[in-house]
This record gives C-alpha cells, structure tokens and sequence, in this order.
C-alpha cells in the first residue's frame, strides 16, 4: 500500500497545482520510488491511496501497471486529510484479513525492503517499523528503548531519546484495522499512525530493524526534495 494523499503544503509552490508524489525526483516521478521498491521485494497486490483534485492523475501516469510487471494496481481515494492511519484504514477490505506493507508515497530509499518483508512475514502477528539513525531526530516520530525493545513512539520531541527516526515504511498485521477504529482524532484532527504503533508497543507485538541503506524524506520541505534528487543523481541508487 502507498500512501500518495495530502495538500503538499511542505512544497509549496511546486504543489499549488499537482500532488507532490507526481513531481520529478531526479529523472522519475516520486510515486515511481516507493512502487518500485515494493515490486522489487516481491510485493505483487498494490494498492494506492490518494485523494484531490489530482487523484485521477494517478491513474493516466501509472495505469493499470504493467510498466512495472504488474497485473493490476488498484485505487482509493481518501476524502479531507484525516492523517495516515485514516488513509491505512480504506485498505481493510483490499487485505481481505492479510498482512500488510504501508510506505508513505515520499519516502524513498536506496535499497531493497525484501530482507525486512520476509522476517515480517515470519512474524505471527503484531507489527513491523524500520528506523534510521539521523542528525536531526527532532523532526520525526522518535523511538525510546528499554532492554532493546521500543518502549515508546514520541513526535517531533523536543528532547528525543535516540537519535533514530521512525521511516514511513510500516508492517502491519490485519488487527490494525481494530486499532485504528478505536482511535480517537489528535489535535490535528487526524487520526495518527504514531498513536497506532504505541498500541503495538503496548500489548508488545511490535519489533523494529535499522534501515541499513539510506533513507529520504522527499516531501519534508523543499531542501529535503532538492537533496534527494541530488543524492540520487550522485549515488546512482533506486534509478
């Protein structure tokens, strides 16, 4: 599943008149990142989740996705911005009781996600994150740690207690869609993937792993989609 929603008021103004998941990155469209990472590992049933006025522009760039070996991809649209977990939540019936692989639409890394969704695979239940090591921890969801177990998801701290970030790529196990029903709205009036893994930490089913290859928040700010870009052109990774 990739999340592809949102105003993209972190890009403005390249976002006034496109979702921000369609704007190049280097020499591809962002969505083509985090799609291809998923076919890669061996992901074949694709759901991708949007929404505005742009949505149908999704389905004229990628369309039914054999350019990326796929037999089909299929569509929803999530209506207002209700936050991540809102997005996740217009995926239960495409599970149909599944596991589940959710990657936020501006995340891309330069590597492959497969040694990750086979260990997931062999896990019973519960859920799956991947953190990264980052200068800068205060702007992301931020792990605390207790006998090498998550003890706790905090975002954006103002004292973070590591220096790892909580990436965009989640693993799910179908219980998720319970979860997310007893949630109650943030602040922000959303309903918070964040609020999600500390249920997980709670009841102790969730496990985490450290990225090993590098990671990018695209749709950070406008520096972070320059850098990337950049990064991509330098390294040669994920073109």
């Amino acid at each position: 599943m990739i999340l592809a929603g949102g105003l993209g008021t972190r890009l403005y103004p390249l976002t006034r008149i496109t979702n921000k998941h369609l704007l190049p990155v280097y020499k591809k469209p962002m969505i083509y990142y985090p799609l291809e990472t998923l076919v890669k590992a061996g992901i074949k049933d694709l759901l991708i989740v949007t929404g505005g006025n742009n949505a149908g522009d999704f389905l004229r760039l990628l369309g039914d996705g054999r350019e990326f070996g796929l037999k089909h991809i299929n569509y929803a649209c999530q209506q207002g911005e209700g936050g991540i977990a809102d997005a996740l939540r217009l995926a239960e019936h495409f599970t149909a009781g599944q596991k589940i692989v959710v990657f936020l639409g501006d995340n891309i890394i330069g590597g492959s996600i497969e040694p990750y969704v086979r260990s997931f695979a062999r896990q019973k239940q519960g859920a799956k994150i991947l953190l990264k090591e980052v200068p800068d921890p205060e702007k992301y969801g931020v792990p605390g740690f207790r006998k090498g177990r998550i003890s706790g998801i905090i975002e954006k701290p103002g004292k973070p207690a590591s220096r790892y970030a909580v990436t965009g790529i989640y693993f799910y196990s179908a219980d998720v869609f319970e979860i997310i029903h007893s949630l109650k709205p943030s602040k922000r009036g959303e309903l918070e993937i964040t609020d999600v893994n500390n249920v997980y930490i709670k009841r102790g089913t969730m496990t985490h792993e450290i990225l090993e290859c590098w990671w990018a928040d695209a749709g950070a700010s406008l520096e972070a989609f320059y850098n990337t870009g950049k990064m991509i052109e330098e390294l040669g990774a994920n073109t």
